[in-house]
């Protein structure tokens, strides 16, 4: 019986050191494959259209420098700049907005919410990340934007506002499940030490339970940001698709996700627009990676003071 049983250990060992093993290899394909399109593309001997490009305006009847991306043209300009405008001033308020809320609620589920409630709550706030994004993009497109734009009587009705709202629907889960992990770890000892000295519910929330959750809480702010930058289909659908270099958030944009699922559909093979496309991939995914890696540090980093 012994023996049946480490036999079913050792085989469960090789099966999770292969997946895991594929996983690595998995990301270290797709890395090595993005990247070698997209460095193809300095070969072309126009990166420096990155930035921007002189190009002759007949309306000026001179030659300007347009920082723009306009890949299907005479003169096609391939500027990173209005898609890394786009992405993040879409990114920057969708997680502004899902960390206060996500945040908020963590604290209710941790510190505030029964066992019974906690146990019905979790669950139904996690569902959120089942939603497709498609359907959320439908919803911020027939109903949020009209629903925004009669409010705040905005130029554009679809807009990298309407964007964020829809983006920080689909990285609530991420936040709040983290941070409500990282407060949950906090030691019931500091809490008991902190009543012991006489503080209240709300002082042992917000000068202990908290600060020993930072690190946690960050890592899951962070997390929430490279998913709201690597967000797709609710882009596409509600910010309006304009590839403008703006700081207003009620204007329309284009992200880097939405510029590569609208042309690489139908970009050719090996032109010189085809590794552009790359490269934007090339940057998205190397940044989200990042992302990912010092979330990933920081939570590590969290658990080994936690368990000091």
């Amino acid at each position: 019986m012994h023996k049946e049983s480490r036999f079913t250990e050792l085989i469960l060992e090789k099966v999770l050191l292969f997946a895991g093993i594929s996983s690595i290899l998995l990301i270290g394909l797709i890395f090595i494959f993005l990247f070698k399109e997209a460095v193809l593309f300095f070969k072309t001997g126009h990166w420096l259209d990155l930035i921007g490009r002189w190009v002759y305006d007949e309306w000026e009847g001179k030659r300007i420098f347009k920082i723009m991306w306009q890949s299907v043209s005479l003169e096609p300009k391939y500027s990173l700049i209005p898609l890394f405008c786009g992405s993040f001033l879409v990114a920057f308020p969708a997680t502004i907005i899902s960390a206060v809320i996500g945040i908020g609620c963590a604290i209710f589920l941790s510190e505030i919410a029964s066992p019974r409630l906690r146990e019905v709550l979790k669950p139904t706030l996690e569902l959120l990340a089942g939603i497709p994004s498609v359907v959320v993009g439908f919803v911020m497109l027939a109903m949020v934007a009209t629903f925004v734009q009669n409010i705040f009587h905005t130029h554009f009705r679809l807009n990298a506002f309407i964007g964020a709202i829809g983006v920080a629907l689909v990285t609530l889960p991420i936040i709040i499940t983290i941070s409500e992990d990282a407060l949950r770890a906090v030691p019931k000892e500091l809490r008991d030490a902190s009543y012991a000295l006489g503080a209240t519910k709300w002082q042992t929330v917000f000068q202990t339970v908290i600060p020993a959750a930072i690190s946690g809480i960050s890592a899951a702010v962070i997390l929430g940001f490279g998913r709201a930058l690597g967000e797709t289909m609710i882009v596409v659908m509600a910010t309006g698709n304009a590839a403008l270099v703006t700081g207003n958030i009620f204007s329309s944009v284009r992200t880097m996700t939405a510029n590569i699922a609208a042309e690489l559909g139908s970009v050719a093979q090996g032109s010189e627009h085809y590794y552009a496309l790359f490269l934007v991939g090339a940057v998205l995914f190397a940044v989200t990676f990042l992302l990912n890696m010092v979330s990933e540090l920081v939570l590590n980093k969290m658990r080994r003071n936690l368990r000091m």
